[in-house]
């Protein structure tokens, strides 16, 4: 959703600073070929830059206004919600766990987000919150139908959040009334009782029918004039014959039988007008029963809320809730959601208004976020808000929308009244509506106030930077990379400065800073529009090749380009490679850990008549490793898609399912496809998953024999090397380090580069530390991403070089936590305690990770900091509930609380 909302004061720029007309030349495929000699050099009048200026090519656009909820300290907010939880009713469980979610989401942390979201589901109290949160989780697994068969093929079910039984989730209405027959002036009254319904005449029970309601009591055996008739005219109140006839079965069966729906509906209304609690019951559930289509949800849904029929309204709010995204291109569908009033939405989604509004405002800014719809739901989300916290992300962002749709006074009412609910971030939208509004001074006082008033944070210097110049600017932008490594924006900013100044191997090695600990498409696109004006096609067609793998539709320059059409014209100029010529460069890219490198190459093959699954299995593998997990199903799905033969099929069946966490299942298709055939990727599959998932130090024998039964297999050098090294690992474990050490060397043999890795800790386990530094160096050497290398290097020398080399790795990957921890342990070692809780700090800010909060509260109450120690144990049990040492103290700590 982030690329959904640019900034204000950027958009309104970003139209004229892109503005070549050759690149809307691009568009309608008429852009003249561009230079054939890659070499060519900048002056010559027929190269790239004379249809685009390097200004117009790297345009950096200015961060956005991502509507999340960001509070300043989340640990503090974490601490807060799981305090709640500890302490509330059960009914106020979910909305706690929805304000955890969007915590979690301001962090970028999809795996907690999806948990907080289950939990949520798992603590609903009601069923329409059920509804709301199972089709949630559901909409966040979009793509994922693929697993749920896998699982069916197993035999085991999958429908986790599958359709509610709604019928079970509503009491049935037992009540019934019994009342003797009562005399009316010594005369005792009939028996029967005949209802004339225009020609028609319906004989029925009259203590029945006097039992359906009071109303009905009182008319029949009360001081009613047809308490002593023995016919009544029911013509005027619009229920046919048949339907009084229905009506007098259920009085005396207690059930309605086949009931056509248009019989129902008119049964449902005279249950209601005559106050038959359990008719209307039963008219309900059978009605609730028969929703099966949208339309006959939208149908249902206007009965239900007339009529007050809450199965009924429930069954068909989870038929729109299945159906989302699609249900909200349906206008009438919007339409019930949109003008719902109180009483109707009681009866339509119980007491979860917030979170069903939450969901579809989420839903429909995915969808646009400028739409009409959008902007209605996120009204009703501010109107249905319990507390502050919930105003505030309601607030913030319907501000956001406003600020898109430049309707600036009301962004600036919303963003103000978030900031006063305590939303600081929202002050960021407010400086950005005083820019637009020509006053930039203004914008920065609004940021230096809020870095003076709390601890800052990278955003806050990010915002401030873009309302001063040069070097305060730089100065700005420095500091928030300090602060929060994952803003991209200041690496862009830099670069593209940097690339203006004719400064372009300082510029590469500044984007190439960010690339190597964050893969983000905004980046790759800024490193390929700078290798474009360098007239370096070959790095330029690598870096729109991975661009394209990780996102087949993506666009670029400012989305008025397909990648794909930018990837043709650069191709014209790079020399087309063979079949073998893709070989060589995947297994050297391969080799020196170049995972951009092999991605591309990868996609370049994909074109060709090579084995497509083996290709996009590849390609999963590297994606797994740039940590792009969702990209990387993808590619196995793929994979699976154009598998050549049953038992290949077999095998990425097996890898979707454990890298969806269903182990068993994974270990089952392997054996299924050795079944069929003894191969490499079976044997591989099945080794692997054994060795992840069995706590039993037996069963390594079994992954040797496994793994060795691989190495038997066709396979290439490639994954061979990977088997190799797999297997020296499990003789490392089994303390067999000769053999651990040959199957290494052997790895090396055939280029697995990290196989260096295995080898040091074999010469670290013999004692020979020099040794393991030295293999580790030879892996740095080789290794393009080698922040890791570095990392496992420090654990081979002494206290000053392992400083320096975890001092690299953070240089290299930031995100990485080991580093802050050592650090920290050092510090406290040397009793300076403050240094070591801040060293943790840095990292926290912007990570919200379980081993550094672990390790703070330690040393919080190590310190005595008893509050600080209960804030981090909570916080970090609110990222893993179930983490023993985190639990034990929790309870430790919170023994101790005054």
């Amino acid at each position: 959703m982030r690329t959904f909302f640019p900034s204000e004061s950027c958009k309104e720029s970003q139209l004229n600073a892109l503005n070549p007309q050759s690149w809307l030349q691009v568009e309608r495929g008429k852009l003249s070929k561009l230079p054939s000699n890659s070499n060519s050099n900048s002056s010559s009048s027929s190269s790239f830059r004379s249809y685009s200026s390097i200004e117009s090519l790297i345009k950096v656009p200015e961060p956005p206004i991502l509507p999340f909820y960001k509070p300043v300290d989340y640990v503090e907010v974490l601490a807060q919600i799981h305090e709640e939880l500890e302490l509330c009713p059960p009914q106020e469980q979910s909305n706690l766990y929805l304000l955890q979610f969007q915590v979690f989401r301001g962090l970028g942390e999809v795996k907690l987000m999806r948990r907080s979201l289950r939990a949520a589901w798992q603590k609903a109290n009601s069923v329409h919150e059920k509804l709301v949160f199972a089709a949630w989780l559901k909409y966040e697994k979009q793509g994922e139908d693929h697993i749920s068969d896998l699982l069916s093929s197993c035999g085991k079910c999958a429908q986790e959040f599958g359709p509610v039984d709604i019928l079970a989730q509503f009491p049935v209405d037992g009540e019934t009334s019994t009342h003797e027959t009562i005399s009316m002036g010594g005369n005792k009254m009939s028996r029967n009782v005949s209802f004339k319904i225009e020609d028609e005449k319906i004989v029925c029970d009259r203590q029945k029918i006097s039992s359906l309601s009071a109303p009905f009591d009182a008319m029949l055996n009360g001081c009613f004039s047809e308490s002593l008739s023995e016919d009544i005219d029911l013509s005027k109140n619009n229920i046919s014959a048949s339907g009084m006839k229905e009506i007098n079965e259920f009085s005396k069966t207690g059930s309605l039988g086949e009931v056509p729906p248009h019989l129902l509906l008119e049964i449902l209304a005279f249950a209601n007008k005559f106050c038959c609690e359990k008719l209307k019951d039963a008219c309900d559930r059978k009605l609730a029963s028969l929703v099966s289509s949208r339309d006959d949800a939208v149908e249902l849904m206007e009965y239900a809320l007339e009529e007050n029929c809450r199965v009924l309204a429930a069954s068909c709010l989870q038929v729109f809730l299945e159906d989302l995204p699609n249900c909200l291109n349906d206008d009438r569908v919007v339409e019930l959601f949109k003008h719902a009033d109180r009483e109707q939405r009681s009866i339509m989604v119980g007491p979860g208004s917030f979170s069903l509004y939450c969901l579809l405002s989420e839903v429909a800014m995915n969808i646009d976020p400028q739409s009409d719809k959008t902007a209605c739901f996120l009204e009703r989300l501010v109107e249905f808000s319990e507390n502050d916290r919930q105003r505030l992300l309601a607030s913030h962002q319907l501000g956001c929308l406003r600020l898109l749709r430049k309707e600036y006074d009301e962004a600036k009412r919303l963003f103000e009244e978030a900031l006063t609910a305590g939303h600081i971030y929202s002050v960021a939208g407010l400086a950005r509506l005083d820019y637009i509004k020509g006053h930039k001074v203004w914008s920065y006082e609004k940021l230096s106030s809020v870095i003076n008033s709390v601890i800052p944070l990278g955003w806050m210097y990010q915002e401030r930077s873009l309302y001063c110049e040069d070097d305060k600017k730089w100065e700005d932008l420095e500091k928030a990379s300090e602060l929060d490594p994952t803003l991209t924006y200041p690496y862009m900013y830099r670069a593209a400065t940097l690339m203006r100044k004719n400064n372009s191997q300082a510029a590469l090695a500044e984007i190439n800073r960010v690339l190597g600990f964050k893969l983000a498409l905004d980046c790759l696109e800024l490193r390929f529009c700078f290798y474009l004006t360098l007239e370096d096609y070959k790095s330029a067609i690598c870096d729109v090749q991975a661009i394209l793998t990780l996102c087949p539709d993506y666009r670029m320059l400012e989305g008025r380009v397909a990648a794909s059409q930018l990837r043709t014209l650069v191709r014209e100029h790079v020399e087309n490679w063979t079949t073998a010529d893709c070989w060589l460069q995947l297994y050297d890219r391969w080799s020196s850990v170049d995972d951009i490198g092999s991605l591309s190459v990868i996609y370049q093959m994909l074109e060709s008549d090579e084995a497509k699954g083996v290709l996009y299995f590849r390609q999963s593998l590297l994606l797994l490793r740039l940590n792009c997990p969702e990209a990387a199903m993808r590619s196995l799905q793929l994979a699976r898609q154009h598998a050549s033969s049953e038992h290949e099929k077999l095998v990425y069946e097996g890898w979707i399912l454990y890298d969806t966490g269903h182990c068993e299942e994974g270990l089952r298709k392997a054996e299924e496809s050795i079944k069929i055939e003894r191969s490499f990727e079976a044997f591989f599959l099945k080794a692997y998953a054994l060795a992840d998932s069995s706590q039993d130090p037996s069963c390594s024998s079994t992954v040797v024999s496994l793994l060795e039964d691989a190495l038997k297999c066709r396979s290439d050098r490639l994954r061979k090397g990977q088997a190799l090294n797999n297997l020296g690992s499990v003789y490392v474990d089994c303390a067999k380090l000769e053999l651990a050490a040959d199957c290494y060397i052997n790895a090396l043999k055939i280029r697995h580069t990290r196989a260096h890795q295995g080898l040091a800790r074999v010469h670290f386990l013999k004692n020979d530390k020099a040794g393991a530094y030295e293999e580790m160096t030879k892996l740095i050497e080789k290794a393009r991403n080698n922040a890791s290398a570095y990392e496992k290097r420090s654990e081979y020398c002494d206290r000053e070089l392992t400083k320096t080399d975890l001092e690299m790795v953070t240089r290299l990957d930031p995100l990485r936590v080991y580093p802050y921890r050592y650090r920290a342990a050092v510090l406290m070692d040397s009793h300076k305690e403050k240094e070591a809780i801040a060293e943790l700090s840095k990292a926290i800010a912007f990570k919200a990770d379980l081993h550094l909060l672990h390790l703070r509260a330690a040393f919080h109450e190590h310190t005595g900091n008893v509050m600080g120690a209960l804030r981090d144990c909570r916080a970090a049990l609110s990222v893993d509930p179930n983490h023993q040492e985190m639990l034990e103290l929790h309870n430790r700590v919170n023994s101790h609380e005054p």
